[in-house]
Protein backbone atom coordinates (compact mmCIF):
# COMPACT_ATOMS: atom_id res chain seq x y z
CA UNK A 1 0.00 0.00 0.00
CA UNK A 2 1.27 3.48 -0.78
CA UNK A 3 2.45 5.60 2.12
CA UNK A 4 0.96 8.98 2.78
CA UNK A 5 4.02 10.78 1.47
CA UNK A 6 3.92 8.82 -1.80
CA UNK A 7 0.25 9.60 -2.21
CA UNK A 8 0.96 13.31 -1.80
CA UNK A 9 3.75 13.14 -4.36
CA UNK A 10 1.56 11.30 -6.88
CA UNK A 11 -1.13 13.92 -6.32
CA UNK A 12 1.37 16.68 -7.04
CA UNK A 13 2.49 14.94 -10.23
CA UNK A 14 -1.10 14.57 -11.42
CA UNK A 15 -1.80 18.23 -10.70
CA UNK A 16 1.24 19.20 -12.78
CA UNK A 17 0.19 17.03 -15.73
CA UNK A 18 -3.41 18.21 -15.63
CA UNK A 19 -2.30 21.82 -15.49
CA UNK A 20 -0.06 21.48 -18.54
CA UNK A 21 -2.18 19.12 -20.69
CA UNK A 22 -5.12 21.48 -21.42
CA UNK A 23 -2.70 24.17 -22.50
CA UNK A 24 -0.88 22.03 -25.05
CA UNK A 25 -4.10 20.41 -26.30
CA UNK A 26 -5.70 23.79 -26.88
CA UNK A 27 -2.62 25.03 -28.69
CA UNK A 28 -2.45 22.03 -31.01
CA UNK A 29 -5.87 22.86 -32.41
CA UNK A 30 -4.97 26.42 -33.42
CA UNK A 31 -4.10 27.49 -36.91
CA UNK A 32 -0.35 28.14 -37.22
CA UNK A 33 -0.77 31.85 -37.85
CA UNK A 34 -3.03 32.48 -34.87
CA UNK A 35 -1.80 33.78 -31.52
CA UNK A 36 -3.32 33.25 -28.11
CA UNK A 37 -3.21 35.89 -25.38
CA UNK A 38 -0.98 34.97 -22.48
CA UNK A 39 0.93 32.34 -24.45
CA UNK A 40 4.46 31.76 -25.60
CA UNK A 41 5.06 30.45 -29.13
CA UNK A 42 7.57 27.69 -29.75
CA UNK A 43 8.41 27.68 -33.45
CA UNK A 44 10.24 25.06 -35.49
CA UNK A 45 10.57 23.94 -39.10
CA UNK A 46 9.66 20.72 -40.84
CA UNK A 47 12.39 19.94 -43.33
CA UNK A 48 13.04 17.21 -45.85
CA UNK A 49 15.65 16.57 -48.48
CA UNK A 50 15.12 18.25 -51.84
CA UNK A 51 14.32 15.96 -54.80
CA UNK A 52 17.40 14.21 -56.16
CA UNK A 53 15.90 12.83 -59.39
CA UNK A 54 15.53 15.19 -62.35
CA UNK A 55 12.68 15.30 -64.82
CA UNK A 56 13.36 14.66 -68.48
CA UNK A 57 12.03 16.31 -71.64
CA UNK A 58 11.27 13.67 -74.27
CA UNK A 59 9.35 15.90 -76.69
CA UNK A 60 9.77 18.20 -78.48
CA UNK A 61 13.00 17.04 -80.00
CA UNK A 62 16.11 19.13 -79.78
CA UNK A 63 16.33 21.43 -82.84
CA UNK A 64 12.59 21.35 -83.62
CA UNK A 65 11.09 24.38 -85.40
CA UNK A 66 7.53 25.66 -84.76
CA UNK A 67 5.30 28.20 -86.44
CA UNK A 68 2.34 28.02 -84.01
CA UNK A 69 1.73 27.93 -80.27
CA UNK A 70 1.01 26.36 -77.86
CA UNK A 71 3.63 23.63 -77.91
CA UNK A 72 3.19 20.47 -75.85
CA UNK A 73 6.18 19.57 -73.66
CA UNK A 74 6.20 15.95 -72.47
CA UNK A 75 8.54 13.90 -70.34
CA UNK A 76 9.14 11.80 -67.25
CA UNK A 77 9.38 12.91 -63.63
CA UNK A 78 9.50 11.57 -60.07
CA UNK A 79 6.05 10.83 -58.68
CA UNK A 80 4.09 13.44 -56.73
CA UNK A 81 6.15 16.50 -57.60
CA UNK A 82 5.38 19.76 -59.34
CA UNK A 83 7.03 20.21 -62.73
CA UNK A 84 7.78 23.76 -63.83
CA UNK A 85 8.87 24.48 -67.39
CA UNK A 86 11.29 27.31 -68.10
CA UNK A 87 12.08 28.83 -71.49
CA UNK A 88 15.25 30.90 -71.57
CA UNK A 89 15.09 30.71 -67.75
CA UNK A 90 11.61 32.30 -67.69
CA UNK A 91 8.72 30.35 -66.14
CA UNK A 92 6.21 29.38 -68.84
CA UNK A 93 4.00 26.66 -67.31
CA UNK A 94 3.50 24.04 -64.61
CA UNK A 95 1.83 20.68 -64.08
CA UNK A 96 1.49 18.20 -61.22
CA UNK A 97 3.15 14.81 -61.79
CA UNK A 98 1.29 12.05 -59.88
CA UNK A 99 2.46 8.97 -61.79
CA UNK A 100 5.87 9.49 -63.36
CA UNK A 101 5.03 11.38 -66.57
CA UNK A 102 3.81 14.85 -67.45
CA UNK A 103 2.47 16.94 -70.32
CA UNK A 104 2.15 20.72 -70.33
CA UNK A 105 1.24 23.28 -72.99
CA UNK A 106 3.50 26.31 -73.19
CA UNK A 107 4.02 29.51 -75.11
CA UNK A 108 7.27 30.12 -76.96
CA UNK A 109 9.26 33.28 -77.41
CA UNK A 110 10.05 34.45 -80.92
CA UNK A 111 13.30 32.87 -82.04
CA UNK A 112 15.30 30.42 -79.96
CA UNK A 113 13.87 28.81 -76.81
CA UNK A 114 16.01 26.74 -74.42
CA UNK A 115 13.54 24.55 -72.54
CA UNK A 116 14.26 23.09 -69.09
CA UNK A 117 11.97 21.14 -66.74
CA UNK A 118 12.52 21.51 -63.03
CA UNK A 119 10.83 19.48 -60.27
CA UNK A 120 9.72 20.90 -56.92
CA UNK A 121 8.56 19.07 -53.80
CA UNK A 122 5.80 20.09 -51.38
CA UNK A 123 8.19 22.49 -49.63
CA UNK A 124 8.98 24.20 -52.96
CA UNK A 125 12.50 22.77 -52.96
CA UNK A 126 13.92 22.30 -56.44
CA UNK A 127 15.48 19.13 -57.77
CA UNK A 128 18.11 18.95 -60.51
CA UNK A 129 17.41 20.46 -63.91
CA UNK A 130 16.33 18.24 -66.77
CA UNK A 131 18.11 17.98 -70.07
CA UNK A 132 17.95 21.21 -72.10
CA UNK A 133 15.98 21.12 -75.34
CA UNK A 134 16.51 23.98 -77.80
CA UNK A 135 13.69 24.77 -80.23
CA UNK A 136 12.93 27.67 -82.58
CA UNK A 137 9.68 29.59 -82.99
CA UNK A 138 9.24 31.35 -86.32
CA UNK A 139 6.67 33.88 -85.17
CA UNK A 140 4.75 35.29 -88.14
CA UNK A 141 2.57 37.35 -85.78
CA UNK A 142 5.59 39.14 -84.37
CA UNK A 143 7.11 39.57 -87.82
CA UNK A 144 3.91 41.25 -89.04
CA UNK A 145 2.93 43.41 -86.06
CA UNK A 146 6.15 43.72 -84.08
CA UNK A 147 4.48 42.45 -80.92
CA UNK A 148 2.99 39.26 -79.50
CA UNK A 149 0.49 38.81 -76.67
CA UNK A 150 1.87 36.97 -73.62
CA UNK A 151 0.56 35.75 -70.27
CA UNK A 152 2.61 35.37 -67.10
CA UNK A 153 2.13 34.66 -63.39
CA UNK A 154 4.34 34.72 -60.33
CA UNK A 155 2.50 31.60 -59.10
CA UNK A 156 2.97 28.12 -60.52
CA UNK A 157 0.47 26.77 -57.97
CA UNK A 158 -2.25 28.55 -56.09
CA UNK A 159 -5.01 27.21 -53.89
CA UNK A 160 -7.84 27.82 -51.46
CA UNK A 161 -10.17 25.62 -49.38
CA UNK A 162 -13.18 24.20 -51.23
CA UNK A 163 -16.08 26.65 -51.61
CA UNK A 164 -13.85 29.63 -50.94
CA UNK A 165 -12.53 32.14 -53.45
CA UNK A 166 -9.24 31.27 -55.10
CA UNK A 167 -7.73 34.49 -56.47
CA UNK A 168 -4.98 34.31 -59.06
CA UNK A 169 -3.12 37.39 -60.29
CA UNK A 170 -1.78 37.18 -63.83
CA UNK A 171 -0.15 39.68 -66.15
CA UNK A 172 -1.25 40.32 -69.73
CA UNK A 173 1.30 42.01 -71.97
CA UNK A 174 2.11 42.57 -75.65
CA UNK A 175 -0.23 42.27 -78.59
CA UNK A 176 -2.92 44.76 -79.56
CA UNK A 177 -6.10 45.30 -77.52
CA UNK A 178 -8.84 44.58 -76.90
CA UNK A 179 -8.27 41.05 -75.60
CA UNK A 180 -10.46 38.01 -74.97
CA UNK A 181 -9.36 35.79 -72.07
CA UNK A 182 -10.60 32.23 -71.59
CA UNK A 183 -9.93 30.42 -68.29
CA UNK A 184 -10.53 26.66 -67.97
CA UNK A 185 -10.23 25.80 -64.26
CA UNK A 186 -10.06 22.06 -64.92
CA UNK A 187 -13.00 21.03 -62.74
CA UNK A 188 -15.63 20.68 -65.45
CA UNK A 189 -17.27 24.03 -64.74
CA UNK A 190 -17.93 26.43 -67.64
CA UNK A 191 -14.87 28.40 -68.68
CA UNK A 192 -14.60 32.01 -67.57
CA UNK A 193 -14.73 34.48 -70.47
CA UNK A 194 -13.21 37.88 -69.78
CA UNK A 195 -12.96 40.94 -72.01
CA UNK A 196 -9.89 43.04 -71.32
CA UNK A 197 -9.41 46.38 -73.12
CA UNK A 198 -5.74 46.85 -72.28
CA UNK A 199 -2.65 45.05 -71.03
CA UNK A 200 -1.86 44.95 -67.32
CA UNK A 201 -2.45 42.93 -64.18
CA UNK A 202 -5.64 40.87 -63.94
CA UNK A 203 -7.00 38.98 -60.93
CA UNK A 204 -8.83 35.77 -61.76
CA UNK A 205 -11.26 34.27 -59.27
CA UNK A 206 -12.79 30.81 -58.88
CA UNK A 207 -14.29 28.44 -56.30
CA UNK A 208 -13.55 24.73 -56.38
CA UNK A 209 -16.28 22.55 -54.92
CA UNK A 210 -14.23 19.42 -54.27
CA UNK A 211 -10.73 19.12 -52.81
CA UNK A 212 -8.14 18.11 -55.38
CA UNK A 213 -5.47 19.21 -57.82
CA UNK A 214 -6.62 20.76 -61.10
CA UNK A 215 -5.06 21.75 -64.42
CA UNK A 216 -5.73 25.42 -65.14
CA UNK A 217 -5.35 26.63 -68.74
CA UNK A 218 -5.51 30.35 -69.52
CA UNK A 219 -5.72 31.56 -73.12
CA UNK A 220 -5.60 35.15 -74.33
CA UNK A 221 -6.39 36.34 -77.86
CA UNK A 222 -5.67 39.85 -79.06
CA UNK A 223 -7.32 42.01 -81.74
CA UNK A 224 -5.09 40.60 -84.49
CA UNK A 225 -5.77 36.96 -83.62
CA UNK A 226 -2.50 36.39 -81.77
CA UNK A 227 -2.81 33.90 -78.93
CA UNK A 228 -1.00 33.22 -75.67
CA UNK A 229 -1.30 30.17 -73.40
CA UNK A 230 -0.42 29.59 -69.76
CA UNK A 231 -0.94 26.27 -67.96
CA UNK A 232 -0.88 26.27 -64.15
CA UNK A 233 -1.90 24.07 -61.20
CA UNK A 234 -4.91 24.90 -59.02
CA UNK A 235 -5.44 23.26 -55.64
CA UNK A 236 -8.51 23.05 -53.48
CA UNK A 237 -6.34 22.75 -50.39
CA UNK A 238 -5.01 26.24 -49.73
CA UNK A 239 -1.34 25.59 -50.64
CA UNK A 240 0.67 27.94 -52.80
CA UNK A 241 4.04 27.87 -54.46
CA UNK A 242 6.00 30.58 -56.19
CA UNK A 243 7.67 30.28 -59.57
CA UNK A 244 10.94 31.87 -58.57
CA UNK A 245 14.34 30.21 -58.47
CA UNK A 246 15.65 27.17 -56.67
CA UNK A 247 15.49 28.50 -53.12
CA UNK A 248 14.37 25.94 -50.57
CA UNK A 249 11.42 26.77 -48.36
CA UNK A 250 10.32 25.19 -45.10
CA UNK A 251 6.86 24.78 -43.65
CA UNK A 252 6.58 26.31 -40.20
CA UNK A 253 4.76 24.66 -37.34
CA UNK A 254 3.94 26.70 -34.24
CA UNK A 255 3.05 25.15 -30.88
CA UNK A 256 1.38 27.38 -28.33
CA UNK A 257 2.05 26.65 -24.64
CA UNK A 258 -0.40 28.41 -22.33
CA UNK A 259 1.39 29.28 -19.11
CA UNK A 260 -1.56 30.92 -17.33
CA UNK A 261 -3.24 27.62 -16.30
CA UNK A 262 0.10 26.29 -15.09
CA UNK A 263 0.79 29.42 -13.02
CA UNK A 264 -2.69 29.26 -11.53
CA UNK A 265 -2.02 25.70 -10.32
CA UNK A 266 1.46 26.51 -8.96
CA UNK A 267 0.28 27.19 -5.35
CA UNK A 268 -1.48 23.81 -5.28
CA UNK A 269 1.65 22.09 -6.57
CA UNK A 270 3.82 23.74 -3.88
CA UNK A 271 1.27 22.96 -1.18
CA UNK A 272 1.07 19.31 -2.25
CA UNK A 273 4.85 18.88 -2.13
CA UNK A 274 5.08 20.71 1.21
CA UNK A 275 2.33 18.58 2.72
CA UNK A 276 4.04 15.44 1.47
CA UNK A 277 7.35 16.53 2.97
CA UNK A 278 5.82 17.30 6.37
CA UNK A 279 3.97 14.00 6.39
CA UNK A 280 7.18 12.16 5.58
CA UNK A 281 9.05 13.86 8.47
CA UNK A 282 6.18 13.09 10.82
CA UNK A 283 6.24 9.42 9.82
CA UNK A 284 10.01 9.23 10.39
CA UNK A 285 9.64 10.85 13.82
CA UNK A 286 6.91 8.40 14.83
CA UNK A 287 9.06 5.49 13.65
CA UNK A 288 12.04 6.70 15.72
CA UNK A 289 9.87 7.14 18.80
CA UNK A 290 8.49 3.63 18.39
CA UNK A 291 11.99 2.18 18.00
CA UNK A 292 13.22 4.03 21.10
CA UNK A 293 10.25 2.82 23.10
CA UNK A 294 10.86 -0.79 22.04
CA UNK A 295 14.53 -0.51 23.08
CA UNK A 296 13.59 0.82 26.50
CA UNK A 297 11.17 -2.05 27.02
Amino acid sequence: MLGASNRFRILALLVTVLAFLPATTYAANQFPDQTVNGSVGLQGSITQNAPTQAATITTPANGAVFTNVPVSVNGTCPKNVLVKIFSNNVFVGSVFCPNGSYSVQINLFSGRNDLVARVFDSLDQAGPDSNTVSVTFNDAQFATYGTRVTLSSVYAVRGAPPNQDLTWPITLSGGVGPYAINVDWGDGSPADLISQPNTGDITLKHQYKVAGIYRVIIRATDKNGGTAFLQLVGQATGATQSTTGKDAAAQTVKVEVLWIPLLAMLPLIVAAFWAGRRNELFSIRKQLEKTRHDDEV
